[in-house]
């Protein structure tokens, strides 16, 4: 599959702006419910479902700033925590999602905390009546030799998970099939292929598991 950068540019935009629609759209019901609205109890109602709807848009802005784009400065490393931050705003809003981290190292390659905030987001969205999701990360070795290995683990009664965002992920999506669904997917083969790394993932009943190897210090 080779995909030019402005057009996985556009789909990743196309994405974004699919998974922002709904919080923001109900920022725009709320305010227009909140016009009309006289009974304080009501209002009152109101104003929390801003307040939630407003706190949703921003976790996800927070999340595609780092996932997609180039938050996160010119630093070669970034703090873990800062990606656990963002993935854990992420599953509050799902109280139906278990979280679990098994962290070994405080700092990963910006390539490899991209990789797994779109692991996780894959994962997240394997989970659509809730389960586990259990996230390890680990940077070893030394000099050029150092290796990020990340491990994202979805488990639950129901695992919803398309065949063309495994292919997008291990590259074999035919061509001219890709879209906004797959597009994080395939970012994040181009991410590991320019490292030389490579992705795996492995479906069985009940549990999705996606992996990275990712060289690079």
């Amino acid at each position: 599959m080779t995909t030019s950068s402005l057009e996985l540019a556009s789909l990743l935009c196309s994405r974004l702006c699919h998974d922002m629609l709904s919080p923001v759209g109900a920022l725009s019901n709320g305010l227009e419910l909140l016009a009309d609205e006289k009974d304080p109890e009501m209002r009152q109602r109101c104003f929390e479902l801003l307040d939630q709807s407003a706190r949703i848009s921003a976790d996800k802005l927070k999340f595609f700033r780092l996932a997609f784009g180039a938050a996160g400065g010119f630093g070669e490393l970034l703090a873990v925590n800062e990606a656990r931050v963002l993935v854990d705003a992420l599953v509050a809003n799902n109280a139906r999602i278990t979280l679990n981290w098994a962290l070994a190292s405080d700092s990963l390659p910006k390539h490899a905390i991209k990789t797994l905030l779109n692991l996780a987001l894959i994962g997240i969205e394997a989970l659509p009546r809730g389960g586990t999701l259990d996230i390890a990360a680990e940077r070893r070795g030394e000099g050029a030799g150092m290796v990020s290995e990340i491990v994202v683990r979805a488990a639950g009664l129901r695992i919803a998970f398309d065949r063309d965002i495994g292919c997008a992920l291990d590259g074999s999506l035919p061509e001219g099939e890709l879209s906004s669904r797959t597009a994080p997917a395939a970012m994040v083969n181009q991410l590991a292929q320019a490292q030389g790394g490579n992705l795996q993932y492995a479906l069985a009943e009940g549990a999705l598991v996606l992996g990275a190897v990712l060289p690079g210090a």
